[in-house]
Protein backbone atom coordinates (compact mmCIF):
# COMPACT_ATOMS: atom_id res chain seq x y z
CA UNK A 1 0.00 0.00 0.00
CA UNK A 2 1.18 3.58 -0.62
CA UNK A 3 1.73 4.62 2.98
CA UNK A 4 -1.30 5.56 5.08
CA UNK A 5 -4.74 5.34 3.45
CA UNK A 6 -8.32 6.01 4.54
CA UNK A 7 -11.53 4.15 3.57
CA UNK A 8 -13.54 7.31 2.80
CA UNK A 9 -11.82 10.38 1.36
CA UNK A 10 -14.98 12.45 1.65
CA UNK A 11 -14.63 12.75 5.43
CA UNK A 12 -11.26 14.53 5.09
CA UNK A 13 -10.72 18.30 5.05
CA UNK A 14 -10.68 19.59 1.48
CA UNK A 15 -8.12 21.69 -0.33
CA UNK A 16 -10.27 24.28 -2.10
CA UNK A 17 -9.72 25.10 -5.74
CA UNK A 18 -7.74 28.34 -6.15
CA UNK A 19 -9.60 31.45 -7.17
CA UNK A 20 -10.49 31.61 -10.89
CA UNK A 21 -7.96 34.39 -11.45
CA UNK A 22 -5.10 32.33 -9.93
CA UNK A 23 -2.31 31.72 -12.44
CA UNK A 24 -1.48 28.07 -13.04
CA UNK A 25 2.23 27.37 -13.02
CA UNK A 26 3.52 26.11 -16.37
CA UNK A 27 5.99 23.23 -16.66
CA UNK A 28 9.38 24.78 -17.26
CA UNK A 29 11.37 21.57 -17.44
CA UNK A 30 10.91 17.78 -17.30
CA UNK A 31 13.79 15.65 -16.03
CA UNK A 32 13.89 11.85 -16.20
CA UNK A 33 15.68 10.46 -13.15
CA UNK A 34 18.93 8.60 -13.78
CA UNK A 35 19.60 5.35 -11.94
CA UNK A 36 22.62 4.53 -9.80
CA UNK A 37 23.73 2.41 -6.84
CA UNK A 38 23.94 3.85 -3.35
CA UNK A 39 24.80 2.65 0.17
CA UNK A 40 25.69 -1.04 0.26
CA UNK A 41 24.51 -1.48 -3.32
CA UNK A 42 20.81 -0.65 -3.64
CA UNK A 43 19.44 1.05 -6.75
CA UNK A 44 17.90 4.53 -6.67
CA UNK A 45 16.32 6.85 -9.20
CA UNK A 46 17.78 10.36 -8.80
CA UNK A 47 16.15 13.29 -10.64
CA UNK A 48 18.47 15.79 -8.95
CA UNK A 49 21.11 17.01 -8.40
CA UNK A 50 22.17 17.24 -12.01
CA UNK A 51 23.77 19.82 -14.26
CA UNK A 52 20.65 19.84 -16.43
CA UNK A 53 18.32 20.89 -13.61
CA UNK A 54 17.74 24.38 -12.29
CA UNK A 55 14.96 25.26 -9.89
CA UNK A 56 15.24 22.66 -7.12
CA UNK A 57 16.43 25.18 -4.48
CA UNK A 58 16.07 24.75 -1.46
CA UNK A 59 16.39 21.01 -2.10
CA UNK A 60 19.74 19.34 -2.70
CA UNK A 61 18.91 15.74 -3.64
CA UNK A 62 15.97 13.42 -4.21
CA UNK A 63 16.48 9.64 -4.18
CA UNK A 64 13.60 7.35 -5.14
CA UNK A 65 14.13 3.84 -3.72
CA UNK A 66 12.09 1.18 -5.49
CA UNK A 67 9.35 0.30 -6.03
CA UNK A 68 10.99 -3.13 -5.80
CA UNK A 69 10.13 -6.67 -4.66
CA UNK A 70 13.20 -8.01 -2.83
CA UNK A 71 14.05 -11.68 -2.73
CA UNK A 72 15.22 -13.08 0.64
CA UNK A 73 18.65 -11.70 1.62
CA UNK A 74 18.58 -9.21 -1.28
CA UNK A 75 17.57 -6.00 0.56
CA UNK A 76 20.42 -3.62 1.37
CA UNK A 77 20.73 -0.32 3.19
CA UNK A 78 23.09 2.55 3.93
CA UNK A 79 25.64 1.67 6.67
CA UNK A 80 27.09 4.26 9.03
CA UNK A 81 28.05 7.49 7.28
CA UNK A 82 28.29 11.22 8.17
CA UNK A 83 26.24 14.29 7.19
CA UNK A 84 26.59 18.02 7.79
CA UNK A 85 24.80 21.19 6.67
CA UNK A 86 21.33 19.95 5.68
CA UNK A 87 18.38 17.72 6.62
CA UNK A 88 17.53 14.22 5.41
CA UNK A 89 13.84 13.35 5.12
CA UNK A 90 13.11 9.65 4.58
CA UNK A 91 9.52 8.72 3.71
CA UNK A 92 8.55 5.03 3.44
CA UNK A 93 5.57 3.85 1.38
CA UNK A 94 6.19 0.08 1.53
CA UNK A 95 8.50 -2.01 3.70
CA UNK A 96 10.49 -1.11 6.80
CA UNK A 97 13.75 0.68 7.54
CA UNK A 98 15.62 0.84 10.85
CA UNK A 99 17.57 4.00 11.69
CA UNK A 100 20.24 4.79 14.29
CA UNK A 101 22.36 7.90 14.75
CA UNK A 102 25.23 9.11 16.89
CA UNK A 103 23.07 11.62 18.80
CA UNK A 104 20.60 9.10 20.14
CA UNK A 105 17.95 9.45 17.44
CA UNK A 106 16.47 6.50 15.66
CA UNK A 107 13.62 4.10 15.30
CA UNK A 108 11.67 1.91 12.93
CA UNK A 109 10.29 3.58 9.80
CA UNK A 110 7.34 1.63 8.39
CA UNK A 111 4.63 2.22 5.80
CA UNK A 112 3.58 5.87 5.84
CA UNK A 113 6.24 6.93 8.38
CA UNK A 114 8.74 9.75 7.94
CA UNK A 115 12.15 10.13 9.55
CA UNK A 116 13.37 13.73 9.63
CA UNK A 117 17.01 14.10 10.61
CA UNK A 118 18.60 17.52 10.90
CA UNK A 119 22.31 16.84 10.43
CA UNK A 120 23.26 20.44 11.20
CA UNK A 121 26.77 20.59 12.70
CA UNK A 122 27.32 16.91 12.04
CA UNK A 123 25.95 13.44 12.74
CA UNK A 124 26.67 9.80 11.92
CA UNK A 125 23.75 7.55 11.03
CA UNK A 126 22.66 4.41 9.25
CA UNK A 127 19.46 3.29 7.55
CA UNK A 128 19.03 -0.44 7.09
CA UNK A 129 16.18 -2.72 6.01
CA UNK A 130 14.47 -4.52 8.87
CA UNK A 131 15.66 -8.02 9.73
CA UNK A 132 12.32 -9.43 8.55
CA UNK A 133 12.64 -7.72 5.15
CA UNK A 134 16.19 -9.07 4.75
CA UNK A 135 15.28 -12.63 5.76
CA UNK A 136 11.92 -12.97 4.02
CA UNK A 137 12.10 -10.42 1.22
CA UNK A 138 9.13 -8.31 0.21
CA UNK A 139 8.11 -5.01 -1.31
CA UNK A 140 10.02 -1.84 -0.59
CA UNK A 141 9.29 1.70 -1.76
CA UNK A 142 10.60 4.93 -0.28
CA UNK A 143 12.03 8.38 -0.88
CA UNK A 144 14.86 10.37 0.65
CA UNK A 145 14.86 14.14 0.24
CA UNK A 146 17.75 16.41 1.24
CA UNK A 147 16.59 19.86 2.39
CA UNK A 148 19.31 22.52 2.45
CA UNK A 149 19.86 24.59 5.57
CA UNK A 150 20.42 28.36 5.29
CA UNK A 151 23.90 29.66 6.05
CA UNK A 152 22.85 30.86 9.50
CA UNK A 153 21.53 27.37 10.40
CA UNK A 154 24.24 25.14 8.90
CA UNK A 155 25.76 24.38 12.30
CA UNK A 156 22.61 23.94 14.41
CA UNK A 157 22.56 21.03 16.84
CA UNK A 158 21.39 17.77 15.24
CA UNK A 159 17.70 16.95 15.67
CA UNK A 160 15.60 13.86 14.98
CA UNK A 161 11.86 13.77 14.27
CA UNK A 162 9.97 10.48 14.18
CA UNK A 163 6.78 11.25 12.25
CA UNK A 164 4.52 8.23 12.35
CA UNK A 165 1.94 7.79 9.60
CA UNK A 166 -0.98 8.74 11.84
CA UNK A 167 0.59 12.17 12.45
CA UNK A 168 0.47 13.21 8.80
CA UNK A 169 -2.19 15.75 7.86
CA UNK A 170 -4.62 13.94 5.56
CA UNK A 171 -6.55 16.02 3.04
CA UNK A 172 -8.54 15.56 -0.12
CA UNK A 173 -9.06 17.67 -3.23
CA UNK A 174 -12.11 19.82 -3.88
CA UNK A 175 -13.88 16.97 -5.73
CA UNK A 176 -12.68 14.20 -3.40
CA UNK A 177 -10.54 12.53 -6.08
CA UNK A 178 -7.18 12.79 -4.30
CA UNK A 179 -5.69 11.63 -1.02
CA UNK A 180 -3.09 14.20 0.03
CA UNK A 181 -0.66 13.27 2.82
CA UNK A 182 0.92 16.51 4.01
CA UNK A 183 4.28 15.75 5.62
CA UNK A 184 5.55 19.29 6.21
CA UNK A 185 4.70 22.90 5.55
CA UNK A 186 1.48 24.63 4.59
CA UNK A 187 -1.03 23.64 1.92
CA UNK A 188 -4.09 25.89 1.57
CA UNK A 189 -3.97 26.72 5.27
CA UNK A 190 -3.37 23.16 6.48
CA UNK A 191 -0.12 22.37 8.30
CA UNK A 192 1.97 19.20 8.14
CA UNK A 193 3.68 17.89 11.30
CA UNK A 194 7.32 18.19 10.17
CA UNK A 195 9.30 21.02 11.81
CA UNK A 196 11.45 22.83 9.25
CA UNK A 197 14.26 25.37 9.41
CA UNK A 198 13.83 26.13 5.71
CA UNK A 199 10.25 27.05 4.69
CA UNK A 200 8.96 24.22 2.47
CA UNK A 201 5.82 22.27 1.58
CA UNK A 202 6.04 18.52 1.05
CA UNK A 203 3.18 16.11 0.28
CA UNK A 204 2.48 12.68 -1.21
CA UNK A 205 -0.62 12.59 -3.39
CA UNK A 206 -2.62 9.59 -4.63
CA UNK A 207 -4.86 10.77 -7.48
CA UNK A 208 -7.71 8.64 -8.79
CA UNK A 209 -7.71 7.70 -12.51
CA UNK A 210 -9.03 10.57 -14.60
CA UNK A 211 -9.16 12.93 -11.61
CA UNK A 212 -7.58 16.35 -11.22
CA UNK A 213 -6.13 18.19 -8.25
CA UNK A 214 -5.63 21.96 -8.32
CA UNK A 215 -4.16 23.65 -5.28
CA UNK A 216 -3.01 27.11 -4.27
CA UNK A 217 0.79 27.45 -4.05
CA UNK A 218 2.90 30.20 -2.56
CA UNK A 219 4.22 32.35 -5.42
CA UNK A 220 7.59 32.80 -3.65
CA UNK A 221 8.11 29.01 -3.42
CA UNK A 222 9.73 26.77 -5.99
CA UNK A 223 7.39 24.01 -7.21
CA UNK A 224 8.19 20.43 -8.22
CA UNK A 225 6.09 17.38 -9.11
CA UNK A 226 7.87 14.00 -8.96
CA UNK A 227 6.08 10.84 -10.17
CA UNK A 228 6.47 7.85 -7.85
CA UNK A 229 4.21 5.57 -9.89
CA UNK A 230 1.71 5.84 -12.70
CA UNK A 231 1.09 8.46 -15.38
CA UNK A 232 -0.60 11.80 -15.76
CA UNK A 233 0.07 15.42 -16.62
CA UNK A 234 1.13 18.58 -14.80
CA UNK A 235 1.04 22.32 -15.26
CA UNK A 236 -1.15 24.78 -17.07
CA UNK A 237 -0.43 23.08 -20.41
CA UNK A 238 -0.89 19.48 -19.20
CA UNK A 239 2.66 18.21 -19.76
CA UNK A 240 2.69 14.36 -19.74
CA UNK A 241 4.61 12.68 -16.91
CA UNK A 242 5.29 9.09 -15.92
CA UNK A 243 7.16 7.11 -13.25
CA UNK A 244 10.58 8.55 -12.46
CA UNK A 245 10.00 11.94 -14.06
CA UNK A 246 10.23 15.32 -12.35
CA UNK A 247 8.40 18.44 -13.51
CA UNK A 248 9.91 21.78 -12.53
CA UNK A 249 7.18 24.42 -12.58
CA UNK A 250 7.50 28.08 -13.43
CA UNK A 251 5.93 31.16 -11.87
CA UNK A 252 2.33 31.32 -10.66
CA UNK A 253 0.18 30.80 -7.59
CA UNK A 254 -1.62 27.52 -8.39
CA UNK A 255 -0.59 23.98 -9.35
CA UNK A 256 -2.67 21.58 -11.45
CA UNK A 257 -2.00 17.85 -11.82
CA UNK A 258 -4.17 15.34 -13.69
CA UNK A 259 -4.17 11.53 -13.67
CA UNK A 260 -4.50 9.46 -16.81
CA UNK A 261 -7.72 7.46 -17.08
CA UNK A 262 -5.81 4.18 -16.73
CA UNK A 263 -3.04 3.51 -14.22
CA UNK A 264 -0.85 0.47 -14.80
CA UNK A 265 0.67 0.10 -11.33
CA UNK A 266 0.13 -1.67 -7.99
CA UNK A 267 -2.14 0.96 -6.44
CA UNK A 268 -4.27 1.91 -9.43
CA UNK A 269 -3.62 5.57 -8.52
CA UNK A 270 -1.35 8.29 -9.90
CA UNK A 271 1.24 8.54 -7.11
CA UNK A 272 3.36 11.68 -6.96
CA UNK A 273 5.21 14.04 -4.65
CA UNK A 274 4.28 17.70 -4.55
CA UNK A 275 7.09 19.78 -3.08
CA UNK A 276 8.67 23.20 -3.09
CA UNK A 277 10.14 25.80 -0.81
CA UNK A 278 11.59 29.24 -0.38
CA UNK A 279 14.80 29.36 -2.45
CA UNK A 280 17.85 30.14 -0.33
CA UNK A 281 19.84 31.59 -3.25
CA UNK A 282 23.09 30.92 -1.42
CA UNK A 283 26.29 29.30 -2.70
CA UNK A 284 26.18 25.49 -2.50
CA UNK A 285 29.37 23.46 -2.23
CA UNK A 286 28.75 19.73 -1.89
CA UNK A 287 31.27 17.01 -1.20
CA UNK A 288 29.51 13.66 -0.80
CA UNK A 289 27.53 13.82 2.47
CA UNK A 290 28.50 17.41 3.31
CA UNK A 291 26.64 20.45 1.95
CA UNK A 292 28.10 23.83 2.88
CA UNK A 293 28.56 27.32 1.41
CA UNK A 294 32.32 27.38 0.83
CA UNK A 295 35.18 25.02 0.01
CA UNK A 296 36.83 25.93 3.31
CA UNK A 297 33.74 24.78 5.20
CA UNK A 298 33.84 21.46 3.33
CA UNK A 299 37.50 20.96 4.28
CA UNK A 300 36.60 21.69 7.90
CA UNK A 301 33.75 19.14 7.73
CA UNK A 302 36.08 16.44 6.40
CA UNK A 303 38.61 17.21 9.14
CA UNK A 304 35.95 17.14 11.86
CA UNK A 305 34.66 13.80 10.60
CA UNK A 306 38.13 12.27 10.45
CA UNK A 307 38.84 13.37 14.02
CA UNK A 308 35.57 12.09 15.45
CA UNK A 309 34.01 15.48 16.11
CA UNK A 310 30.69 14.51 14.45
CA UNK A 311 29.99 11.92 17.11
CA UNK A 312 30.75 8.26 17.63
CA UNK A 313 28.90 5.11 16.64
CA UNK A 314 27.01 3.92 19.74
CA UNK A 315 28.72 0.96 21.40
CA UNK A 316 25.85 -1.43 20.67
CA UNK A 317 26.34 -0.77 16.93
CA UNK A 318 30.13 -0.52 16.85
CA UNK A 319 30.42 -3.86 15.08
CA UNK A 320 29.18 -2.17 11.91
CA UNK A 321 32.13 -0.39 10.40
CA UNK A 322 31.68 2.96 8.69
CA UNK A 323 30.48 2.64 5.13
CA UNK A 324 30.61 -1.14 4.60
CA UNK A 325 27.37 -2.30 6.21
CA UNK A 326 29.06 -5.18 8.01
Amino acid sequence: MPGITVPDLLVLPRVPDPLPEAADRPVRQVVTAHQQLEGAGFAVRRPFPGAELAGADPFILLDHLGEVAYEPHEAKGAPWHPHRGFETVTYVLDGTLVHHDSHGGGGVISEGDTQWMTAGSGVLHDELPSEELVLKGGWFHGVQLWVNLPRARKMVDPRYQDLKADRLKLLTSADGGALIRLIAGDLAGHEGPGLTYTPISYAHVSLSPGARVRTPWRPDFSALVYVLSGSGAAGAEGKPLHTGQLAVLGAGDAITVRADAHQDNRTGQFEFLLLGGQPLREPVVQYGPFVMNTREEILAAVDDFRHGRMGQIPAEHSGRRLGDGS
